[in-house]
């Protein structure tokens, strides 16, 4: 053979060794992941490890982002063209990823065999103009949880109305070291906080027209009353400091009556206060039942260069048995049928008592700009509960400031 024949040889050798190497190289998928608790990140690092084992040619690069600091995260990267290939998503967010071409639509990538085994109303939050734009990925109905205990020692009875609530409050409020209701004033969901008053009193987050209800006599009775029980100390001091996970802790510490929560609050009782002697009851009634129905979406984005990959890990994730992990771990309610149907669903009296209130339910509105809607009541709650303004000042001003920004 000769000289020129063994370069050409080498060299053909070579380029096959790079287009092997290229064919076989590892496609990565990268996954954005809302942290619920200590468990989602080694939960979605578990299902990520048994895909890649299946599928060993994909890469699932995981990065656990906590709630708070979620949406900014996800705006910089988008901003900075570095946006994940997946993540979790509040869903409230879901109509301005769409209006502004970030979500990618998944009906092309639904099977109708794969599309069967969701509940139809975890479903319908994530449908836009016709459109799936993601699948639910997490669920929770809200209520109230009360410290039997602490009852018993103050002599009340756990409350079915708003008036029955703030008398319990006093009661306990009177014992050492005990706060009859807690109140968040702090981060995420301190609006939800108020809209479960809200609700109960007979209003609501929009109009019929559109406009914002938080100027209603409804919106300021149910502020009015949180505030009249924070200036009677029949809430823990300082609202504002306190975030969701803070009231949890106090509530696990056996220092507060009254809580108003999501499933989600379960499991961490059962591990860190087993001793806890609470009750799960629907949210307390003044002209209407209510609870907050929540959503979180899987949502695929727009610019991906690997949705395939993507997509095929997503059904993955969606198999029963990590479902069934995922939603008895972080105690939410199932968005699958099949899960729906388990036992667990109907024999635990706590999780029961959370499903219990799905009929009737509200959701957050889908609109665009909700995320700056929700901020807006945050603000002005906080400003009520600060004392800077009254509960009438704060909310006609706060919806003066959301029908501005909604072009009403």
């Amino acid at each position: 053979m000769t000289p020129a024949k063994r370069t050409t040889l080498a060299a053909s050798a070579l380029t096959l060794s790079v287009m092997a190497g290229a064919a076989f190289a590892d496609t990565t998928v990268d996954f954005t992941v809302a942290e619920y608790s200590s468990k989602t990140g080694p939960f979605f690092e578990e299902v990520a490890a048994a895909f890649e084992k299946e599928n060993p040619g994909i890469d699932i690069n995981i990065e656990v982002v906590p709630w708070d600091t979620l949406l900014q995260r996800l705006t910089t990267d988008i901003a900075g063209g570095a946006a994940p290939d997946i993540s979790i998503i509040g869903t409230r967010w879901l109509l301005d990823f769409a209006e502004q071409g970030i979500a990618e639509p998944v009906d092309d990538y639904l099977t109708p065999e794969f599309k069967s085994t969701f509940i139809d109303t975890f479903m319908a939050p994530s449908v836009i103009d016709g459109k799936i734009m993601g699948l639910p990925v997490a669920a929770s109905a809200r209520a109230m949880l009360v410290n039997m205990d602490l009852f018993e020692k103050a002599g009340a009875k756990p409350p079915e109305t708003w008036d029955e609530l703030y008398d319990a409050a006093q009661k306990i409020s009177a014992l050492p070291d005990s706060y009859g209701f807690g109140l968040q004033g702090k981060e995420i969901e301190t609006d939800a906080y108020f809209y479960y008053s809200l609700w109960t009193h007979g209003g609501d987050i929009l109009n019929a027209d559109g406009t914002s209800g938080l100027a209603a006599p409804e919106a300021i009775e149910a502020a009015s009353l949180y505030k009249k029980m924070l200036d009677e100390g029949l809430t823990q001091p300082s609202p504002t400091n306190y975030s969701r996970e803070d009231l949890f802790n106090l509530f696990k510490q056996g220092k507060v009556g009254m809580v108003f929560t999501f499933p989600m609050l379960i499991p961490q009782i059962k591990e860190e206060a087993p001793d806890l002697n609470y009750q799960v009851m629907p949210f307390p009634e003044k002209a209407a039942k209510a609870t907050y129905g929540v959503t979180d979406t899987l949502m695929m984005f727009a610019d991906s260069d690997v949705k395939q990959e993507a997509w095929k890990f997503i059904e993955f994730a969606y198999k029963d048995e990590w479902r069934t992990k995922f939603d008895h771990g972080e105690g939410f309610l199932p968005v699958t049928k099949n899960v729906a149907a388990e036992d667990y669903y109907k024999t635990d009296k706590d999780i029961a008592g959370f499903a219990a209130g799905l009929p009737y339910a509200k959701f957050a509105p889908t609109i665009a700009n909700w995320e700056e809607i929700a901020d807006v009541t945050v603000r002005a709650l906080q400003r009520v509960y600060l004392g800077q303004e009254t509960p009438e000042e704060a909310l006609t001003a706060a919806a003066a400031e959301i029908n501005k920004i909604r072009g009403k």
